[in-house]
């Protein structure tokens, strides 16, 4: 298939905020990456899972959406399959029409962990990081990660947390080990009080804590929420109250995609409660402010009213 022509910005009907790549380009030319793609899509009955950066921007650019996209650093047994930062942010900047990088680096390397980060950002353009605190096993107030907040604050650059429920381990026996408490975003009410200048995203809706995270994101300016890893027909109602109202501004759209793929999520939020006149900073001006693109939305652009 012919590369498809590059978009502008301001073609952009909508920012994905929330996906995952999990293949790298290596594990997608080998014989055992091919079988594991393979095998992933037989399984979960999906054409959209296993895709490398590059299958990933091409889907994006197919549907005029951006994505911030990025992995998981773990300091155990590192996944063969999956991409490094390093590649991320090497090929992000072939797509940077649709792909937002977002970085991950593992808070537990606490000092060593912001040179990490200071080098993504200056030599890779990394536009945000993202942490998971159920697999990363930590608290986002821990004074350990603050090095690495410290880095993000000086350029300005948003923090990513999972926040809630998770699905990693989630039906079997023991969780898989992965214990809840470190997502209840309560946790960054701290984290928000004492990095004023890092934009923090609370990732899903944060199940059984919603109150929690509704209450932070309207008493801390520089705190959205992403609405991505549920079905938006089981939207809390009060979620869809204050995304209707006091948080219309800070509610950005996420899939977390392979799990959901934007047709099936907008499918979804066609069924809920939310206002059509929120879904055009929903779907994108919210996320263009966070990230200053200059994007469109006039009254001839797609998601204007819609």
């Amino acid at each position: 298939m012919a590369e498809q022509p590059r978009l502008q910005h301001t073609d952009l009907v909508a920012i994905d905020v929330h996906t995952h790549v999990h293949f790298s380009t290596r594990a997608a030319q080998s014989e055992a990456g091919s079988a594991r793609m393979a095998e992933m899509k037989q399984h979960f009955r999906s054409d959209v899972l296993g895709m490398d950066l590059h299958g990933l921007a091409e889907f994006y650019r197919e549907r005029r959406m951006a994505a911030v996209t990025f992995t998981i650093d773990s300091l155990g047994d590192v996944d063969e399959h999956a991409p490094t930062n390093e590649e991320i942010g090497e090929l992000a900047a072939e797509h940077p029409d649709v792909i937002i990088p977002f970085a991950s680096v593992h808070p537990l390397r606490g000092k060593a962990g912001a040179r990490i980060a200071r080098r993504l950002i200056e030599q890779y353009g990394f536009r945000g990081f993202k942490f998971h605190p159920s697999v990363q096993e930590f608290y986002p107030n821990d004074p350990v990660a603050f090095p690495i907040y410290e880095v993000l604050a000086e350029h300005g650059l948003p923090a990513l947390f999972h926040t809630g429920q998770n699905g990693v381990g989630s039906g079997t026996k023991g969780g898989g080990g992965i214990r809840l408490k470190y997502s209840n975003p309560i946790h960054l009410d701290d984290v928000a009080v004492d990095f004023p200048d890092m934009p923090i995203i609370m990732a899903h809706p944060s199940f059984p804590w919603q109150d929690e995270a509704l209450a932070i994101a309207v008493h801390k300016a520089q705190v959205y929420i992403d609405l991505s890893g549920w079905s938006p027909k089981y939207f809390p109602p009060q979620l869809v109250q204050y995304a209707n109202t006091l948080l219309k501004k800070k509610v950005l759209f996420g899939t977390d995609f392979p799990l959901f793929t934007p047709e099936r999520w907008i499918a979804d939020l066609e069924k809920t409660e939310i206002r059509d006149s929120v879904k055009p900073d929903l779907m994108l001006h919210n996320a263009a402010r966070l990230f200053g693109l200059e994007v469109g939305g006039g009254p001839d652009h797609p998601q204007a009213g819609s």
